[in-house]
C-alpha cells in the first residue's frame, strides 16, 4: 500500500501536543513544546514518517538506535554535530541524521518538518 499526502498541508491544527523529552532528546534550558502526527508506520515498526513541529529552544539529540531524514517546511534551526561545525537548516532544505549522529539542535524559529525515522 502507498500513502500520498502533501506534508506542507498535512495536519494543520491536528498534531498531537507534547513536551520534548527523553528518549528523543534532552532539553537544554526551557521546555520545548512539540506537536507531531505519524500517518505511516511500517509493519515491522522500523520506519515511520510524519510531520513534527517545535518551538524555539536548545536540545541535545543522540541517534544511537535510529536515524532520521528531514525536509524543513517552515522555520530554521542550527544543528551542530559533536566536534563538528554548526549548520543552518531552514525551510526548503533537507538533512540526514544517520544512526550514530550526536549533537545539538538550536531551533531559532518555530520549525515544521516532514520526517522519516529508520532503525537497523
Amino acid at each position: 500500500m502507498s500513502i500520498t499526502f502533501r506534508p506542507e498541508e498535512l495536519f494543520n491544527g491536528k498534531l498531537d501536543e507534547s513536551p520534548l523529552a527523553p528518549p528523543l532528546a534532552e532539553v537544554l534550558g526551557e521546555e520545548i513544546p512539540t506537536r507531531i502526527a505519524i500517518p505511516f508506520t511500517s509493519d515491522d515498526s522500523r520506519i515511520l514518517s510524519g510531520v513534527w513541529e517545535a518551538e524555539p529552544g536548545l536540545s541535545r539529540w543522540e541517534f544511537l538506535e535510529r536515524g532520521e531524514a528531514i525536509y524543513v517546511l517552515e522555520g530554521r534551526m542550527v544543528v551542530t554535530e559533536d566536534n563538528g561545525e554548526a549548520i543552518t537548516v531552514e525551510a526548503g532544505t533537507s538533512a540526514i541524521f544517520p544512526i550514530g549522529w550526536q549533537g545539538t539542535w538550536e531551533i531559532q524559529e518555530r520549525i515544521r518538518k516532514f520526517f522519516v525515522i529508520f532503525t537497523r
